[in-house]
């Protein structure tokens, strides 16, 4: 397109101006071709469709009553041509990353663009050309397409795409990662079997699928009945330990491989298979030295002195500890009370206990509590007091008849 302007004529005329003619003619012809169907009447015009290239003379002429003017023509030819603009490439934001596709998959990468003339598009793979026949790209005025019906491995890799117009240009880089399903895993093995548990080691892959290795499928199956029951998913480690298995059972084992683009197609099993020995028939008790607990006896709570009243039975009490149990003597003023009914000798984890029934004056005194076993001997005493009746008291002053 041409856009052309111009003012209007000094004099006009007393009808004024009906309007302009505006005609152009190629470079080395002597033909005016009208550029519009009518005369127009402003001072502007925006002339499209033009022949790209084509170096053109361009005349106007003012039309009103009286007739048409002389014309006013520019002196140089204008050449047609588009405004140059510079090429620019718009990555999509899901290309900014590695584009992750399945083998199989339809991939269709749009890639948009601006400039003007229309730019060169130049596809090209890990540094060298796209082979037309492997992959389909179409190009238009704003942006350029690559298609692939059916994605193969082979299809990985860097892709840049260059558009250029004259001495500029612009280009960009898309990384490309085509995933297959992995191999099955590697040199599975039974490293020990104990109790009603079995430990697995195994290797990685071979092929990882063109995609990182993201965890193992582990199963087990009873040789009996050879069913599959899966002990872990998504394991990530190569080595694991099976456990709770059935004693007198036999069980083989197997392994899948897993990426993002699922599980390997086959598995890897076990050549031998694991019997889980039946256990415990005979008890083996563990070999330890066992540990001294013999102690000397030792009161824990003393005796306290004490003061009761004549005819109200009393108890003295204390607490002893010892090992093995230490045998508990009981005097009072040194004579063994063991013998005397009067006195009742009870022992309760630990705690002594001396029953005296009905003291009278004459039972206060020291009494002493001992206590013996093989590693030694310990004692305690204390006094008691039996403050009397009145009663006692005339018992005491009179004569007995």
């Amino acid at each position: 397109s041409v856009t052309l302007k111009w003012r209007a004529p000094e004099r006009i005329g007393a009808g004024g101006l009906d309007g302009y003619n505006i005609e152009y003619c190629r470079e080395g012809s002597t033909e005016w071709i009208p550029a519009l169907p009518s005369p127009i009447e402003r001072t502007s015009v925006l002339l499209k469709d033009l022949v790209t290239g084509d170096k053109l003379y361009f005349r106007i002429t003012a039309i009103n009553l009286a007739g048409i003017s002389q014309p006013a023509m520019i002196k140089e030819p204008v050449t047609v041509q588009e405004i140059l603009q510079r090429p620019k490439i718009r990555l999509p934001r899901n290309l900014r990353q590695t584009l992750m596709k399945k083998v199989g998959d339809t991939i269709n990468i749009v890639i948009p663009f601006q400039g003007k003339p229309r730019p060169k598009v130049v596809w090209k793979k890990d540094g060298q050309l796209i082979d037309s026949k492997e992959v389909g790209i179409r190009n238009s005025y704003t942006d350029s397409i690559l298609f692939i019906r059916k994605a193969e491995r082979h299809h990985s890799g860097k892709y840049e795409v260059e558009v250029q117009i004259e001495n500029m240009s612009d280009k960009v880089t898309i990384t490309m990662q085509i995933m297959d399903k992995p191999g099955p895993p590697l040199n599975i093995k039974i490293v020990d079997v104990w109790g009603f548990s079995v430990a697995l080691e195994w290797m990685p892959p071979q092929d990882d699928g063109n995609s990182q290795i993201t965890g193992y499928v582990v199963q087990k199956a009873d040789k009996k009945t050879m069913e599959w029951y899966t002990v872990f998913d998504h394991y990530r480690r190569t080595n694991c330990v099976v456990s709770e298995l059935i004693m007198g059972n036999e069980y083989y084992f197997r392994i899948f491989s897993e990426n993002l683009c699922g599980l390997s197609e086959n598995a890897t099993t076990t050549k031998n298979s694991a019997y889980i020995k039946k256990t415990g028939a005979i008890f083996k008790p563990s070999k330890y030295k066992e540990h001294d607990f013999s102690e000397a006896p030792k009161f824990t709570h003393p005796l306290s002195d004490r003061s009761v009243v004549s005819g109200y039975s009393a108890t003295l009490s204390c607490a002893v500890r010892g090992s093995p149990k230490p045998k508990i003597f009981w005097f009072k003023n040194n004579v063994d009370l063991s013998r005397d009914a009067k006195y009742r000798m009870f022992s309760k984890h630990g705690v002594l206990t001396l029953e005296i029934r009905k003291p009278t004056p004459f039972d206060g005194g020291v009494y002493t509590c001992k206590a013996v076993n093989e590693c030694g001997e310990a004692e305690i005493e204390c006094r008691l007091d039996v403050r009397g009746t009145k009663k006692d008291l005339i018992d005491l002053l009179l004569p007995k008849r």
